[in-house]
């Protein structure tokens, strides 16, 4: 969890009425909006917004069934602190199981492809089944995240899964996350106060280490321009 104080030009309260007005016009515009949430800090800030508000944007997560025990117990934190069962996607056994016997359990390390074919299995294939036949989705990324999300958009058309796409914290720092987590008592993945900014797939997700990106724990044996999963390809250099 960070623990540096917020910018004081920062108002909370100022920031949350935006933000409820973003997803209430994004609501307004696509009924059947849905929300991918990885439980990350900033996936529990939309989260808190959206239950909290009553706005109507589906929530659901991707198991992709190698997640740390801290990310899958924020199903059941979700639903005792706002009564809501989200849903929970799961990738193609049968896939999984081929993957696994041809490359290994751990073939992600051998290459970026391997580890892009995994993902494609264990997340993006699930994702786009949930996608399917909607206007638009939500996500939690930010500019400040990484390389590939410096150019970040507010909305933009998703060419990957064919739908509009909004990113309602683009423009929000790591600090302002934090801030309004504090100021709302929002509950948050534990593994934030262990040094993981971003958290993935336990193998794929390590700590940070002192001078790093917010995003160098995820996929730490890749070069930085190649690290997303596919959820959100767009974001990739020449894509």
């Amino acid at each position: 969890m960070s623990t540096l104080h917020p910018p004081p030009d920062f108002d909370t309260r100022h920031s949350w009425r935006l933000l409820l007005e973003t997803l209430e016009a994004i609501s307004a515009r696509h009924a059947d909006a849905v929300f991918a949430s990885s439980f990350g800090a900033e996936d529990m800030l939309l989260t808190h917004a959206i239950f909290e508000s009553g706005v109507p944007i589906q929530v659901f997560t991707l198991d992709t069934g190698r997640l740390p025990a801290e990310t899958v117990a924020m199903i059941d934190v979700v639903k005792q602190r706002y009564g809501v069962a989200i849903q929970v996607l799961k990738p193609d056994e049968s896939a999984v199981q081929a993957h696994v016997a041809k490359h290994g359990e751990f073939g992600f390390y051998e290459s970026v492809e391997l580890r892009k074919a995994c993902c494609a299995i264990r997340k993006v294939q699930p994702l786009r089944l949930a996608l399917k036949g909607r206007s638009a989705w939500l996500t939690g990324q930010r500019r400040e995240q990484s390389l590939t999300r410096a150019d970040l958009a507010d909305a933009e058309y998703d060419n990957v899964f064919g739908l509009q796409k909004y990113n309602p914290l683009a423009a929000w720092t790591d600090t302002e996350v934090w801030s309004m987590i504090r100021a709302m008592a929002i509950p948050y993945n534990p593994l934030h106060d262990k040094g993981y900014p971003s958290i993935g797939c336990e193998p794929c997700t390590r700590a940070l280490r002192p001078g790093e990106d917010l995003r160098a724990g995820r996929w730490w044996w890749e070069q930085k321009l190649s690290k997303e999963c596919g959820l959100h390809a767009g974001n990739l250099p020449g894509s």
